[in-house]
């Protein structure tokens, strides 16, 4: 879904005109794109993953092939820039989703989403 689109079904669903309504509006927020916000592109980041997933058996074979270790450190360097770039992404689909939708939902809910949010983002800093 596009941002367009997604800020659409928040817009619907606040109004509660999205065609086809069941539940809240949190629910028609959810329904276009699964369970979670990052199941629409979900091969694009499966895609990214296997990158990362070979950066670091590449790291085991310069290991096992006792390479230099600066140039180990600037695969290592590599490796870590691409999954906290994965992380930065997965981490702004959360917010345009499940965030996003709690916030239409009002409630606690919305003040639970917002910490799960703030503690992710902690973690990350902290790494």
């Amino acid at each position: 879904m596009t941002d367009t689109a997604a800020e659409t079904a928040v817009t619907q669903a606040a109004a509660g005109s999205a065609p086809g309504s069941t539940g809240s509006a949190a629910d028609e927020i959810v329904s276009p794109q699964g369970p979670h916000g990052y199941s629409h592109d979900k091969e694009s980041h499966l895609k990214r993953l296997r990158r990362i997933e070979g950066q670091i058996r590449g790291l085991q074979r310069m290991v096992e092939q006792d390479v230099y270790c600066i140039d180990i450190l600037t695969q290592v360097s590599a490796s870590t820039k691409g999954l906290q770039s994965f992380a930065l992404q997965l981490l702004e689909e959360h917010l345009r989703h499940c965030v996003a939708a709690a916030a239409v939902g009002g409630g606690p809910e919305i003040d639970e989403k917002v910490a799960e949010a703030t503690a992710a983002i902690a973690r990350l800093l902290r790494t």
